[in-house]
């Protein structure tokens, strides 16, 4: 058994002032139930981070943070998306904190799993995943859509962790090692995977939407899809190119065919195939260049090697240095 870790409750938040305060709550009832029962050192937080967020949400973590010793905050400079948040909240801790927790701010994952989550570490797990019993609660579509983006995932040679998001616990070494994954174009579900230490999983049962509004509509949804299956495989490339030869053979038995109908004196203009067979091809050509385009896009951000975030405030966050003297503080 490891002994009591300084747990570190990553929440990364983009307008959620409907639900920060309750959500501060739980998490601090959880804390100090943990605190009592010994599983947790005397430190151990919850770090709001702020995304570039348009309402109240900055203006209630410093308000929380000030009564509440358990929460502190980061604010970022701008929105930068979920993933690049939920990054830059773990590059954070892992300076001082021996594990965290990763939690999005809407209550529907269940905040006492994380008591599950923490005795998997001091057993000796590095990564511990939550993984959702059943998508009862999701409409048709998004649970016939969201399986389906597994099973393709793991086709095209992603091993994604069936029905997990981003509800998951990190040691400070796995977080180590997260850290030399340097891509701008993230998907943490898909990159936590590939570092390979030991792990398991937390069976949970998600809840409703506690307040406010999802902030992941169906066109944010299939970029981030999109995004996660770009990021991880040249799968789509090699793709185009069987798609490609496959045309070759199809124009190869087709010229062929034309060539015996005309030397048996049965050939006829047909300007019905011909069309067909343009637009065809021009749509197939034009999908294709969009496809490689996309990669190249990618390219171009990862070689500019620009920030992937700007901390603009924090509120109440323990330095390095600091670590010692948390207990104090709480």
């Amino acid at each position: 058994m490891v002994d009591k870790p300084l747990l570190a409750i990553v929440v990364p938040c983009y307008n959620e002032e409907e639900v920060l305060l309750e959500t501060a709550r739980r998490l601090t009832a959880l804390l100090e139930q943990l605190l009592e029962e010994g599983a947790v050192a005397i430190g151990s937080h919850i770090v709001f981070i702020d995304d570039g967020s348009r309402d109240r949400t900055w203006a209630l973590i410093e308000e929380e943070s000030g009564r509440n010793p358990f929460v502190a905050g980061i604010k970022l400079a701008r929105n930068v998306g979920h993933q690049r948040a939920l990054l830059a909240g773990l590059e954070t801790v892992r300076a001082y904190a021996d594990c965290a927790v990763s939690i999005d701010a809407d209550l529907q994952d269940d905040v006492e799993a994380i008591r599950e989550f923490v005795q998997k570490y001091r057993e000796g797990y590095d990564i511990v995943y939550g993984v959702r019993r059943s998508r009862k609660t999701d409409t048709w579509f998004k649970r016939t859509t969201a399986q389906a983006f597994y099973r393709f995932m793991r086709a095209i040679g992603i091993e994604l962790i069936y029905n997990h998001a981003d509800f998951r616990l990190m040691s400070k070494r796995a977080l180590d090692e997260l850290s030399r994954y340097t891509e701008v174009n993230l998907f943490l579900r898909g990159l936590v995977p590939l570092i390979g230490f030991r792990s398991t999983c937390v069976f949970y049962d998600r809840h409703e939407r506690w307040a406010g509004q999802s902030k992941y509509p169906l066109k944010k949804m299939l970029a981030f899809a999109f995004d996660g299956i770009t990021s991880l495989s040249v799968a789509p490339i090699r793709a185009i190119t069987l798609i490609g030869f496959l045309a070759f053979l199809a124009s190869g038995a087709a010229g062929l065919y034309a060539l015996i109908s005309k030397l048996l004196g049965h050939a006829e203009s047909g300007w019905t195939s011909l069309m067909i067979s343009i637009w065809f091809i021009g749509g197939l050509v034009l999908m294709s260049l969009g496809l490689i385009g996309e990669y190249i896009g990618k390219i171009y951000q990862e070689v500019k090697r620009r920030p992937r975030f700007a901390v603009e405030k924090t509120v109440q966050l323990p330095l390095p240095s600091e670590r010692e003297k948390t207990p104090a503080r709480l």
